[in-house]
């Protein structure tokens, strides 16, 4: 699955899924364009360690910054990966307007614009992907708002897909499920890690590198055929 000679931007790369979704398609050959919002020791480590990639800063909670994102590759773009976001956990009698604003920016709002700017410069047949989460499905406590930012998510992909699929882009969203990353860690106690891995169909939490191969296939010659689809990157958590 080469991509030698392609252009990728892929936002929130400094890392979990994202670094991984960065590191996959460099190694396939692809130039690497990626976003961080404050770890800069992450995002140079990164640089550093993938000679093909790049790093930019950028914040999805202010829109402002979305020209500054697209600068490096203004010349032509031929994958697109929504892959930032935000969690948080707050219970509906506890939301603000202010809580509601920066979680359905960051999930929603950000990515939706970054589709409409990619547009113009995406050559036909390129590709974008939008991460999302199996809590779509499986919607837990506390969780109304990133849940439904990224349930819109997914009809933007939907959408799109109808948009853009005369010049053979394709667009797709992968909902990871119980993935090892930090963030996953921070939020959850070692007992719910644990249970999650047993409910799993192959026996274990999924690793980055699990979820960014699933990426890397849509993204190449091979996935040309699967656009508006929701794929559920999930080991089988949800079966």
């Amino acid at each position: 699955m080469t991509l030698e000679g392609k252009t990728a931007l892929v936002t929130g790369g400094s890392r979990g899924i994202g670094r991984a979704i960065v590191e996959q398609l460099a190694a396939r050959g692809a130039s690497v364009v990626f976003t961080y919002r404050r770890d800069e020791a992450a995002a140079e480590q990164v640089e550093k360690l993938n000679p093909a990639t790049t790093a930019v800063r950028a914040d999805q909670a202010d829109l402002a910054t979305l020209e500054h994102m697209f600068e490096p590759v203004r010349d032509g773009l031929d994958i697109l990966v929504n892959n930032a976001g935000v969690t948080g956990s707050c219970p509906i009698a506890e939301l603000t307007a202010d809580d509601f604003d920066r979680v359905f920016t960051v999930n929603t709002k950000f990515p939706l614009f970054a589709i409409q700017r990619a547009a113009p410069l995406l050559r036909d047949g390129g590709r974008i992907v939008n991460v999302s989460t199996l809590n779509t499905l499986l919607p837990a406590a506390g969780l109304s708002l990133y849940c439904a930012s990224k349930a819109a998510l997914e009809q933007i992909t939907v959408v799109a897909s109808r948009e853009l699929g005369a010049r053979g882009i394709t667009v797709n969203t992968v909902s990871p499920g119980a993935t090892d990353t930090d963030m996953l860690r921070g939020a959850n106690p070692p007992e719910a890690l644990a249970g999650a891995a047993r409910s799993t169909a192959l026996g274990r939490l999924g690793q980055p590198d699990d979820v960014a191969a699933v990426v890397a296939f849509l993204v190449s010659a091979e996935g040309r055929w699967v656009t508006g689809q929701n794929i559920r990157a999930t080991g089988g958590l949800f079966v």
